[in-house]
Protein backbone atom coordinates (compact mmCIF):
# COMPACT_ATOMS: atom_id res chain seq x y z
CA UNK A 1 0.00 0.00 0.00
CA UNK A 2 1.32 3.18 -0.68
CA UNK A 3 1.58 6.60 1.59
CA UNK A 4 -1.06 8.08 -1.50
CA UNK A 5 -3.81 6.04 -1.05
CA UNK A 6 -3.56 5.47 2.61
CA UNK A 7 -5.45 8.98 3.43
CA UNK A 8 -7.76 7.99 0.71
CA UNK A 9 -8.90 4.91 2.10
CA UNK A 10 -9.20 6.47 5.93
CA UNK A 11 -11.45 9.90 3.89
CA UNK A 12 -14.61 8.07 4.67
CA UNK A 13 -13.93 7.24 8.45
CA UNK A 14 -13.04 10.78 8.88
CA UNK A 15 -16.14 12.07 7.07
CA UNK A 16 -18.25 9.75 9.23
CA UNK A 17 -16.84 10.94 12.32
CA UNK A 18 -17.57 14.66 10.81
CA UNK A 19 -20.64 14.34 10.42
CA UNK A 20 -22.15 13.81 13.99
CA UNK A 21 -19.84 16.74 14.62
CA UNK A 22 -21.63 19.06 11.85
CA UNK A 23 -24.55 17.88 13.38
CA UNK A 24 -23.76 18.94 16.87
CA UNK A 25 -22.81 22.59 15.56
CA UNK A 26 -26.10 22.88 13.36
CA UNK A 27 -28.38 21.78 16.72
CA UNK A 28 -26.46 24.21 18.85
CA UNK A 29 -26.70 27.12 16.05
CA UNK A 30 -30.73 26.49 16.10
CA UNK A 31 -30.82 26.27 20.20
CA UNK A 32 -28.67 28.98 20.23
CA UNK A 33 -31.28 31.65 17.53
CA UNK A 34 -34.59 30.09 19.10
CA UNK A 35 -33.43 31.14 22.91
CA UNK A 36 -31.64 34.60 22.12
CA UNK A 37 -34.14 35.90 19.16
CA UNK A 38 -36.84 36.05 21.90
CA UNK A 39 -34.57 38.25 24.13
CA UNK A 40 -32.81 40.23 21.07
CA UNK A 41 -36.17 41.51 19.98
CA UNK A 42 -37.20 42.24 23.77
CA UNK A 43 -33.93 44.52 23.85
CA UNK A 44 -34.63 46.46 20.86
CA UNK A 45 -38.33 46.85 21.14
CA UNK A 46 -37.59 48.10 24.35
CA UNK A 47 -35.96 50.94 22.14
CA UNK A 48 -39.08 51.96 20.08
CA UNK A 49 -41.21 54.27 19.42
CA UNK A 50 -45.03 52.90 20.52
CA UNK A 51 -46.39 53.19 16.63
CA UNK A 52 -42.97 50.99 15.68
CA UNK A 53 -43.97 48.06 17.91
CA UNK A 54 -47.25 47.39 15.91
CA UNK A 55 -45.64 48.24 12.37
CA UNK A 56 -46.43 45.43 10.23
CA UNK A 57 -44.33 43.53 8.80
CA UNK A 58 -42.24 43.51 12.19
CA UNK A 59 -39.37 45.69 11.71
CA UNK A 60 -36.57 44.12 14.31
CA UNK A 61 -34.42 47.89 14.35
CA UNK A 62 -35.38 50.34 15.37
CA UNK A 63 -35.71 53.61 13.48
CA UNK A 64 -34.03 56.13 15.82
CA UNK A 65 -33.29 54.17 19.04
CA UNK A 66 -34.26 55.95 22.08
CA UNK A 67 -34.11 55.36 26.27
CA UNK A 68 -37.88 57.40 27.00
CA UNK A 69 -39.34 54.14 27.73
CA UNK A 70 -36.87 53.22 30.26
CA UNK A 71 -37.64 57.24 31.91
CA UNK A 72 -41.37 56.43 31.63
CA UNK A 73 -40.71 53.18 33.46
CA UNK A 74 -39.19 54.82 36.26
CA UNK A 75 -41.44 57.17 36.81
CA UNK A 76 -44.32 55.21 37.06
CA UNK A 77 -42.72 52.83 39.20
CA UNK A 78 -40.08 52.83 41.83
CA UNK A 79 -38.09 51.18 39.91
CA UNK A 80 -34.87 51.91 41.89
CA UNK A 81 -36.23 51.11 44.90
CA UNK A 82 -37.32 47.39 43.23
CA UNK A 83 -34.01 47.02 41.98
CA UNK A 84 -32.57 47.52 45.02
CA UNK A 85 -34.63 45.05 46.56
CA UNK A 86 -34.01 42.51 44.46
CA UNK A 87 -30.48 42.66 44.73
CA UNK A 88 -30.64 42.68 48.55
CA UNK A 89 -32.84 39.93 48.63
CA UNK A 90 -31.23 37.73 46.24
CA UNK A 91 -27.77 38.48 47.44
CA UNK A 92 -28.44 37.62 51.35
CA UNK A 93 -30.94 34.57 50.26
CA UNK A 94 -28.35 33.07 47.41
CA UNK A 95 -25.80 33.47 50.26
CA UNK A 96 -27.65 31.90 52.91
CA UNK A 97 -28.44 28.98 50.76
CA UNK A 98 -24.87 28.28 49.68
CA UNK A 99 -23.92 28.66 53.88
CA UNK A 100 -26.72 26.47 55.25
CA UNK A 101 -26.03 23.65 52.12
CA UNK A 102 -22.20 24.10 52.93
CA UNK A 103 -22.97 23.27 56.17
CA UNK A 104 -25.68 20.62 55.84
CA UNK A 105 -23.70 18.44 53.12
CA UNK A 106 -20.66 19.29 55.55
CA UNK A 107 -22.51 17.50 58.61
CA UNK A 108 -23.96 14.61 56.34
CA UNK A 109 -20.66 13.50 55.22
CA UNK A 110 -17.64 14.35 57.31
CA UNK A 111 -19.73 13.82 61.07
CA UNK A 112 -20.53 10.28 62.42
CA UNK A 113 -24.29 10.61 64.34
CA UNK A 114 -27.07 8.29 64.54
CA UNK A 115 -29.37 7.98 61.40
CA UNK A 116 -27.57 9.87 59.20
CA UNK A 117 -28.42 8.55 55.97
CA UNK A 118 -31.97 8.67 56.97
CA UNK A 119 -31.59 12.10 57.26
CA UNK A 120 -29.83 12.50 53.46
CA UNK A 121 -33.29 10.56 52.84
CA UNK A 122 -35.29 13.25 54.14
CA UNK A 123 -33.43 15.46 51.67
CA UNK A 124 -34.18 13.54 48.65
CA UNK A 125 -37.27 13.47 49.33
CA UNK A 126 -37.89 17.61 49.63
CA UNK A 127 -37.03 17.54 46.43
CA UNK A 128 -40.05 15.45 44.84
CA UNK A 129 -42.18 17.69 46.99
CA UNK A 130 -43.50 21.00 44.48
CA UNK A 131 -42.73 23.91 46.19
CA UNK A 132 -46.63 24.70 45.83
CA UNK A 133 -48.03 22.62 48.34
CA UNK A 134 -45.70 24.40 51.02
CA UNK A 135 -47.42 27.86 50.20
CA UNK A 136 -50.12 27.70 52.74
CA UNK A 137 -48.54 26.39 55.37
CA UNK A 138 -46.12 28.68 54.86
CA UNK A 139 -48.51 31.63 54.44
CA UNK A 140 -50.18 30.52 57.09
CA UNK A 141 -46.40 30.61 59.54
CA UNK A 142 -45.73 34.13 58.26
CA UNK A 143 -49.06 35.71 58.57
CA UNK A 144 -49.11 34.65 62.09
CA UNK A 145 -45.26 36.24 62.79
CA UNK A 146 -46.84 39.35 61.31
CA UNK A 147 -43.95 39.06 58.86
CA UNK A 148 -46.42 40.26 55.92
CA UNK A 149 -44.68 42.64 53.47
CA UNK A 150 -41.52 42.68 55.27
CA UNK A 151 -38.46 41.27 53.85
CA UNK A 152 -37.71 38.39 56.35
CA UNK A 153 -40.95 36.91 55.02
CA UNK A 154 -40.23 36.90 51.76
CA UNK A 155 -36.63 35.69 52.44
CA UNK A 156 -37.15 33.01 55.53
CA UNK A 157 -39.41 30.30 54.14
CA UNK A 158 -37.23 29.11 50.94
CA UNK A 159 -34.04 29.62 52.73
CA UNK A 160 -33.52 25.52 52.73
CA UNK A 161 -31.90 24.53 49.84
CA UNK A 162 -32.05 20.80 49.59
CA UNK A 163 -30.68 21.04 45.83
CA UNK A 164 -27.60 22.88 47.04
CA UNK A 165 -27.32 20.16 50.06
CA UNK A 166 -27.39 16.92 47.89
CA UNK A 167 -25.26 18.81 45.27
CA UNK A 168 -22.49 19.43 48.19
CA UNK A 169 -22.63 16.23 49.38
CA UNK A 170 -22.11 14.07 46.17
CA UNK A 171 -19.18 16.54 45.63
CA UNK A 172 -17.50 15.72 49.34
CA UNK A 173 -17.58 12.18 48.97
CA UNK A 174 -15.02 12.28 46.19
CA UNK A 175 -12.80 14.60 47.86
CA UNK A 176 -9.06 13.01 49.13
CA UNK A 177 -9.59 11.89 52.71
CA UNK A 178 -6.31 12.23 53.48
CA UNK A 179 -6.04 16.13 53.22
CA UNK A 180 -9.03 16.36 55.78
CA UNK A 181 -7.19 13.59 57.80
CA UNK A 182 -3.98 16.01 57.96
CA UNK A 183 -5.60 18.83 58.73
CA UNK A 184 -7.18 17.01 61.59
CA UNK A 185 -4.10 15.99 62.93
CA UNK A 186 -2.56 19.49 62.60
CA UNK A 187 -5.49 20.94 64.87
CA UNK A 188 -8.03 21.56 62.67
CA UNK A 189 -11.72 21.70 63.92
CA UNK A 190 -14.99 21.06 61.81
CA UNK A 191 -15.11 24.97 61.13
CA UNK A 192 -11.22 25.55 59.96
CA UNK A 193 -11.51 22.44 57.33
CA UNK A 194 -14.74 23.73 56.19
CA UNK A 195 -13.77 27.13 55.48
CA UNK A 196 -9.73 26.43 54.64
CA UNK A 197 -9.90 23.00 53.22
CA UNK A 198 -13.32 21.77 51.66
CA UNK A 199 -14.49 25.19 50.28
CA UNK A 200 -11.09 25.67 48.28
CA UNK A 201 -11.48 22.31 47.07
CA UNK A 202 -15.35 23.06 45.97
CA UNK A 203 -15.33 26.05 43.84
CA UNK A 204 -17.10 24.66 40.46
CA UNK A 205 -20.01 23.21 42.75
CA UNK A 206 -19.89 26.37 44.83
CA UNK A 207 -20.16 28.21 41.56
CA UNK A 208 -23.13 25.92 40.63
CA UNK A 209 -24.90 26.33 43.66
CA UNK A 210 -24.49 29.93 43.90
CA UNK A 211 -25.86 30.35 40.09
CA UNK A 212 -29.28 28.75 40.51
CA UNK A 213 -29.83 29.85 43.67
CA UNK A 214 -29.15 33.44 42.56
CA UNK A 215 -31.69 32.63 39.61
CA UNK A 216 -33.97 30.79 41.64
CA UNK A 217 -34.36 34.33 44.31
CA UNK A 218 -34.27 37.03 41.21
CA UNK A 219 -36.82 35.37 39.25
CA UNK A 220 -39.24 34.38 42.27
CA UNK A 221 -42.39 35.42 41.78
CA UNK A 222 -45.91 33.52 43.09
CA UNK A 223 -44.28 33.89 46.91
CA UNK A 224 -42.85 37.37 47.16
CA UNK A 225 -46.54 38.35 45.35
CA UNK A 226 -48.20 36.32 48.25
CA UNK A 227 -46.93 38.09 50.98
CA UNK A 228 -45.80 41.46 49.67
CA UNK A 229 -48.43 44.26 48.38
CA UNK A 230 -46.43 47.54 49.07
CA UNK A 231 -44.01 48.85 46.68
CA UNK A 232 -41.27 49.62 49.54
CA UNK A 233 -40.83 45.76 49.66
CA UNK A 234 -42.30 44.54 46.41
CA UNK A 235 -39.23 42.82 44.22
CA UNK A 236 -38.25 43.79 40.71
CA UNK A 237 -40.90 40.54 39.05
CA UNK A 238 -43.56 41.50 41.34
CA UNK A 239 -42.69 45.32 40.47
CA UNK A 240 -43.59 44.55 36.95
CA UNK A 241 -47.37 44.27 38.01
CA UNK A 242 -47.82 47.78 39.25
CA UNK A 243 -46.92 49.26 36.19
CA UNK A 244 -49.36 46.96 33.83
CA UNK A 245 -51.97 47.72 36.80
CA UNK A 246 -50.92 51.78 35.75
CA UNK A 247 -50.79 51.85 32.12
CA UNK A 248 -52.86 48.76 31.47
CA UNK A 249 -51.34 46.87 28.74
CA UNK A 250 -51.61 49.78 25.96
CA UNK A 251 -48.24 50.94 26.39
CA UNK A 252 -45.80 47.73 25.40
CA UNK A 253 -42.56 49.57 25.31
CA UNK A 254 -42.79 50.91 28.65
CA UNK A 255 -43.22 47.70 29.85
CA UNK A 256 -40.65 45.98 27.55
CA UNK A 257 -37.97 48.06 28.87
CA UNK A 258 -39.21 47.01 32.67
CA UNK A 259 -38.47 43.91 31.90
CA UNK A 260 -35.19 44.83 30.36
CA UNK A 261 -34.42 46.24 33.55
CA UNK A 262 -35.24 42.43 35.16
CA UNK A 263 -33.49 40.40 33.00
CA UNK A 264 -30.41 42.14 32.02
CA UNK A 265 -28.89 41.76 35.45
CA UNK A 266 -29.54 37.74 35.74
CA UNK A 267 -28.15 37.64 31.98
CA UNK A 268 -24.74 39.06 33.69
CA UNK A 269 -24.45 36.98 36.38
CA UNK A 270 -24.90 33.68 34.43
CA UNK A 271 -21.97 34.96 32.16
CA UNK A 272 -19.78 35.45 34.57
CA UNK A 273 -20.48 31.90 36.27
CA UNK A 274 -21.35 29.77 33.29
CA UNK A 275 -17.92 28.60 33.02
CA UNK A 276 -18.18 26.39 36.14
CA UNK A 277 -21.61 25.54 35.79
CA UNK A 278 -21.23 22.38 34.03
CA UNK A 279 -18.49 21.05 35.66
CA UNK A 280 -20.27 21.88 39.19
CA UNK A 281 -23.31 20.05 38.23
CA UNK A 282 -21.46 17.36 36.94
CA UNK A 283 -19.07 16.83 40.34
CA UNK A 284 -19.74 13.77 42.22
CA UNK A 285 -22.56 12.39 39.47
CA UNK A 286 -20.84 9.19 39.53
CA UNK A 287 -20.78 8.76 43.82
CA UNK A 288 -23.07 6.42 45.40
Amino acid sequence: MTATTAPRLADPAARRRRSPRVAGYVTMIFATVVVGAPLLWLALASLKAPDELYQLPLQWLPARPDLDNYAQAASAIPLGRLLANSIGLTVVGAGLKVVLGLCCAYALVFLDFPFRKAVFGLVIVTLMIPPQITIIPNYTLVASLGWLNTYQGILVPGLASAFGTFLFRQHFLTLPASILEAAELDGAGHWRKLWRFVVPMSTPTLAAVALVSVVTEWNDYLWPFLVVDHPETMTLPVGLTLLQNTDGMSDWGVLLAATVVVTLPILLVFLVLQRRLVDGLTAGAVTG
